[in-house]
Protein backbone atom coordinates (compact mmCIF):
# COMPACT_ATOMS: atom_id res chain seq x y z
CA UNK A 1 0.00 0.00 0.00
CA UNK A 2 1.21 3.36 -0.90
CA UNK A 3 0.49 7.01 -0.14
CA UNK A 4 -0.79 9.07 2.97
CA UNK A 5 -1.05 7.06 6.50
CA UNK A 6 -2.25 10.32 7.94
CA UNK A 7 -4.33 13.57 7.53
CA UNK A 8 -2.14 16.17 5.15
CA UNK A 9 -3.67 18.76 7.03
CA UNK A 10 -1.93 16.98 10.29
CA UNK A 11 1.47 17.68 9.04
CA UNK A 12 3.22 20.94 8.62
CA UNK A 13 2.45 23.05 5.83
CA UNK A 14 5.57 22.54 4.50
CA UNK A 15 5.12 19.19 4.24
CA UNK A 16 1.88 18.82 3.34
CA UNK A 17 2.63 18.36 -0.93
CA UNK A 18 4.65 15.29 -0.42
CA UNK A 19 2.05 13.67 1.81
CA UNK A 20 -0.68 14.99 -0.67
CA UNK A 21 1.22 13.59 -4.04
CA UNK A 22 2.70 9.78 -2.48
CA UNK A 23 -0.35 8.18 -3.72
CA UNK A 24 -0.65 9.82 -6.77
CA UNK A 25 2.95 8.82 -8.33
CA UNK A 26 4.56 5.58 -9.39
CA UNK A 27 7.77 3.62 -9.31
CA UNK A 28 8.50 5.38 -13.02
CA UNK A 29 8.34 8.86 -11.32
CA UNK A 30 11.56 8.21 -9.02
CA UNK A 31 13.07 5.16 -11.12
CA UNK A 32 13.73 3.81 -14.22
CA UNK A 33 14.12 0.37 -12.85
CA UNK A 34 10.91 -1.90 -12.21
CA UNK A 35 10.65 -4.19 -9.30
CA UNK A 36 11.49 -7.78 -10.73
CA UNK A 37 8.20 -9.86 -11.17
CA UNK A 38 10.47 -13.25 -10.32
CA UNK A 39 10.68 -12.15 -6.93
CA UNK A 40 14.35 -12.25 -7.04
CA UNK A 41 14.68 -9.42 -4.43
CA UNK A 42 15.58 -8.49 -1.15
CA UNK A 43 12.63 -5.87 0.56
CA UNK A 44 13.81 -3.26 1.85
CA UNK A 45 13.00 -0.13 3.63
CA UNK A 46 14.40 3.53 4.02
CA UNK A 47 13.10 6.49 6.49
CA UNK A 48 12.69 9.85 5.00
CA UNK A 49 13.06 11.58 7.75
CA UNK A 50 12.06 14.93 7.83
CA UNK A 51 11.89 17.87 11.17
CA UNK A 52 12.08 21.73 11.65
CA UNK A 53 15.78 22.65 12.98
CA UNK A 54 17.64 26.10 13.36
CA UNK A 55 17.48 26.71 9.91
CA UNK A 56 14.03 25.61 8.43
CA UNK A 57 12.97 22.14 7.55
CA UNK A 58 15.59 19.71 7.03
CA UNK A 59 16.07 15.70 6.29
CA UNK A 60 18.33 13.23 8.28
CA UNK A 61 21.07 11.88 6.07
CA UNK A 62 24.06 9.39 7.30
CA UNK A 63 27.55 8.82 6.20
CA UNK A 64 28.33 4.94 5.48
CA UNK A 65 31.51 3.55 6.89
CA UNK A 66 34.21 3.66 4.12
CA UNK A 67 35.07 -0.12 5.59
CA UNK A 68 31.87 -1.37 4.18
CA UNK A 69 32.15 -3.70 1.39
CA UNK A 70 28.87 -2.66 -0.01
CA UNK A 71 28.25 1.26 -1.18
CA UNK A 72 31.54 2.29 0.91
CA UNK A 73 31.31 6.19 2.02
CA UNK A 74 28.21 7.03 0.46
CA UNK A 75 25.36 8.71 1.56
CA UNK A 76 22.08 7.29 2.26
CA UNK A 77 18.54 8.01 4.53
CA UNK A 78 18.72 5.12 7.64
CA UNK A 79 17.35 2.06 6.60
CA UNK A 80 17.95 -1.51 5.24
CA UNK A 81 16.62 -5.15 4.46
CA UNK A 82 13.17 -6.04 5.63
CA UNK A 83 13.45 -8.76 8.98
CA UNK A 84 9.99 -11.08 9.48
CA UNK A 85 9.09 -9.01 12.93
CA UNK A 86 9.04 -5.35 10.85
CA UNK A 87 5.26 -5.84 10.16
CA UNK A 88 5.98 -4.07 6.72
CA UNK A 89 8.28 -1.07 5.34
CA UNK A 90 7.16 1.45 8.18
CA UNK A 91 8.72 -1.47 10.83
CA UNK A 92 11.51 -1.90 8.83
CA UNK A 93 12.47 2.06 8.50
CA UNK A 94 12.12 2.49 11.90
CA UNK A 95 14.23 -0.41 13.12
CA UNK A 96 17.01 0.23 11.01
CA UNK A 97 16.72 4.10 11.92
CA UNK A 98 17.00 3.73 15.42
CA UNK A 99 19.74 0.87 15.28
CA UNK A 100 21.94 2.91 12.77
CA UNK A 101 21.45 6.91 14.32
CA UNK A 102 20.05 5.88 17.62
CA UNK A 103 17.17 8.32 17.70
CA UNK A 104 13.61 7.99 19.58
CA UNK A 105 10.83 6.20 17.59
CA UNK A 106 8.39 7.47 19.29
CA UNK A 107 9.11 10.73 18.34
CA UNK A 108 8.82 9.58 14.77
CA UNK A 109 5.26 10.40 12.75
CA UNK A 110 5.28 8.22 9.26
CA UNK A 111 3.26 10.25 7.61
CA UNK A 112 3.17 8.52 3.31
CA UNK A 113 4.70 5.94 1.83
CA UNK A 114 6.34 5.86 -1.28
CA UNK A 115 6.09 3.53 -4.18
CA UNK A 116 8.54 0.13 -4.06
CA UNK A 117 11.97 1.00 -6.18
CA UNK A 118 14.62 -1.18 -7.40
CA UNK A 119 17.84 -1.16 -7.41
CA UNK A 120 19.81 -3.46 -9.38
CA UNK A 121 23.49 -2.79 -8.12
CA UNK A 122 22.53 -4.23 -4.69
CA UNK A 123 19.70 -6.39 -5.87
CA UNK A 124 17.12 -4.65 -3.10
CA UNK A 125 13.52 -3.28 -3.81
CA UNK A 126 13.63 -0.35 -1.43
CA UNK A 127 9.88 1.30 0.12
CA UNK A 128 10.58 4.89 1.17
CA UNK A 129 8.45 5.77 3.99
CA UNK A 130 8.20 9.42 4.66
CA UNK A 131 7.84 10.88 7.67
CA UNK A 132 7.73 13.97 9.82
CA UNK A 133 10.55 14.18 13.22
CA UNK A 134 7.38 15.70 15.78
CA UNK A 135 9.82 15.60 18.62
CA UNK A 136 13.32 14.95 17.21
CA UNK A 137 15.86 13.17 19.67
CA UNK A 138 19.69 13.22 19.45
CA UNK A 139 21.23 10.94 16.56
CA UNK A 140 24.70 9.84 16.36
CA UNK A 141 26.88 7.09 14.78
CA UNK A 142 25.71 4.13 16.62
CA UNK A 143 28.46 1.56 15.24
CA UNK A 144 31.14 2.98 13.39
CA UNK A 145 31.70 -0.01 11.55
CA UNK A 146 28.31 0.57 9.99
CA UNK A 147 28.11 4.69 9.73
CA UNK A 148 30.64 7.18 10.14
CA UNK A 149 28.06 10.04 10.04
CA UNK A 150 24.51 11.16 10.65
CA UNK A 151 23.40 14.68 9.97
CA UNK A 152 20.12 16.81 9.56
CA UNK A 153 20.70 18.55 6.17
CA UNK A 154 18.44 21.75 5.71
CA UNK A 155 16.06 21.89 3.03
CA UNK A 156 17.42 25.21 1.73
CA UNK A 157 20.85 23.91 1.82
CA UNK A 158 19.55 20.92 -0.94
CA UNK A 159 18.10 23.16 -2.67
CA UNK A 160 20.59 25.61 -3.08
CA UNK A 161 22.05 25.76 -6.78
CA UNK A 162 26.05 26.23 -5.80
CA UNK A 163 25.01 22.55 -4.34
CA UNK A 164 23.34 20.55 -7.05
CA UNK A 165 25.16 19.49 -10.14
CA UNK A 166 24.99 16.10 -12.28
CA UNK A 167 27.32 13.11 -11.91
CA UNK A 168 28.21 10.52 -14.97
CA UNK A 169 30.31 7.12 -14.05
CA UNK A 170 33.12 6.23 -16.49
CA UNK A 171 32.70 2.84 -18.07
CA UNK A 172 28.60 2.60 -16.83
CA UNK A 173 26.69 5.09 -18.76
CA UNK A 174 25.25 6.44 -15.83
CA UNK A 175 24.43 9.94 -15.12
CA UNK A 176 22.49 11.15 -12.12
CA UNK A 177 22.06 13.95 -9.85
CA UNK A 178 24.56 15.17 -6.79
CA UNK A 179 24.45 17.16 -4.27
CA UNK A 180 27.64 18.38 -2.15
CA UNK A 181 26.09 19.73 1.22
CA UNK A 182 27.07 20.05 4.67
CA UNK A 183 30.48 17.85 4.50
CA UNK A 184 28.20 14.86 2.53
CA UNK A 185 28.42 13.71 -1.56
CA UNK A 186 25.25 12.77 -2.28
CA UNK A 187 24.45 10.92 -5.54
CA UNK A 188 23.54 7.17 -7.02
CA UNK A 189 19.86 6.08 -5.46
CA UNK A 190 19.75 8.38 -2.31
CA UNK A 191 20.69 11.32 -4.70
CA UNK A 192 17.78 10.53 -7.52
CA UNK A 193 15.21 10.23 -5.07
CA UNK A 194 16.24 13.33 -3.14
CA UNK A 195 16.16 15.46 -6.69
CA UNK A 196 12.89 14.16 -7.20
CA UNK A 197 11.38 15.26 -3.25
CA UNK A 198 12.61 18.35 -3.75
CA UNK A 199 10.53 18.80 -7.12
CA UNK A 200 7.76 17.24 -6.13
CA UNK A 201 7.44 18.92 -2.43
CA UNK A 202 7.91 22.47 -4.13
CA UNK A 203 11.30 23.33 -2.81
CA UNK A 204 13.34 22.69 -6.55
CA UNK A 205 15.27 26.21 -7.43
CA UNK A 206 16.62 26.84 -10.88
CA UNK A 207 19.49 25.17 -11.03
CA UNK A 208 22.52 24.02 -13.81
CA UNK A 209 21.97 20.90 -15.42
CA UNK A 210 24.33 21.09 -17.38
CA UNK A 211 26.86 21.22 -15.08
CA UNK A 212 28.30 17.60 -15.68
CA UNK A 213 31.06 16.33 -13.57
CA UNK A 214 32.82 12.71 -13.87
CA UNK A 215 32.08 11.49 -10.31
CA UNK A 216 35.86 10.25 -9.39
CA UNK A 217 37.02 13.84 -9.87
CA UNK A 218 34.07 15.42 -8.04
CA UNK A 219 34.65 12.59 -5.27
CA UNK A 220 37.98 13.10 -4.97
CA UNK A 221 37.55 17.24 -4.88
CA UNK A 222 34.70 17.08 -2.26
CA UNK A 223 37.03 15.00 0.16
CA UNK A 224 40.30 17.18 -0.49
CA UNK A 225 38.06 20.07 0.55
CA UNK A 226 36.54 18.06 3.69
CA UNK A 227 40.01 17.78 4.69
CA UNK A 228 41.75 20.43 4.46
CA UNK A 229 43.72 20.35 1.22
CA UNK A 230 44.02 22.33 -1.28
CA UNK A 231 42.13 21.03 -4.58
CA UNK A 232 43.78 21.50 -7.70
CA UNK A 233 42.99 23.15 -10.33
CA UNK A 234 41.71 21.92 -13.47
CA UNK A 235 43.67 22.62 -17.25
Amino acid sequence: MTGPLVDPEDVPAWLQPLVKISGDVGADTFSRFSVPADASYRPAAVLMLFGEGPQGPDVLLQRRADTLGAHAGQVAFPGGGAEPGDGGPVGTALREAEEETGLVPSGVQPVAVFPELFVPVSGFAVTPVLAHWRTPSPVHAVDPGETAAVARVPIAELADPANRFQVVRKGFGWKGPAFDVGGMFVWGFTGGLLAMTLSLGGWERDWDHGDVRELDVALAEHQARVDGRQVPEKE
